[in-house]
């Protein structure tokens, strides 16, 4: 049977840490894990751990030279049965309810085919932005999914809502699709 191919894309948020539990809980479940990492994500986790931990190159950059040569959105975009976004930036999130495609992870999103989970993670005032939640309710009539974030200690020190959701959620809701 074939493994079940998830896109995981990566944003530059505190939070991008809890996405290498991700791919290896994703694995657990017999989900095989392509990355994708914006450049602000590779200032919290480098791109080597998330090739450790999936056995695959991580995609940061749509004219990469260094690689077989694909265009890698496309490609992405249609390897993908769910595409993951996890953890989900305002600035992410933004670009993909305007139809911004600027990098390669908001070209993927754009050009797949593949059910799209959004898990945002973000300081509550940023989430609670009208315009923040305006974007939020664009993607969700346009089909993509959410997994909130959860109530908690945020980086900064502020409690309030835009922790990253647990993992076990993301997970799950990765799982649902797939079936």
């Amino acid at each position: 049977m074939k493994k079940r191919q998830v896109v995981l894309g990566v944003t530059g948020s505190i939070a991008a840490y809890k996405a290498c539990d991700i791919v290896r809980r994703l694995q657990d479940k017999g989900c095989d894990v392509t990355v994708i990492m914006t450049d602000s994500a590779e200032k919290f986790v480098t791109p080597m751990t998330f090739e450790a931990l999936s056995g695959h190159p991580v995609y940061r950059d749509m004219f990469a030279r260094d690689v077989e040569w694909d265009m890698a959105h496309i490609s992405l975009a249609k390897k993908a049965d769910v595409l993951l976004v996890a953890p989900a930036t305002a600035n992410t999130i933004g670009k993909i309810a305007c139809g911004l495609a600027d990098d390669l992870l908001s070209c993927t999103v754009m050009t797949t085919k593949a059910p799209v989970i959004i898990a945002p993670a973000m300081n509550t005032d940023m989430l609670e932005n009208s315009i923040v939640q305006e974007n939020i309710s664009r993607l969700k009539k346009h089909g993509v999914g959410f997994v909130e974030p959860k109530k908690g200690k945020l980086a900064c020190g502020d409690v309030g809502k835009g922790a990253l959701a647990d993992v076990e959620d993301i997970v799950k809701a990765v799982l649902v699709l797939l079936k």
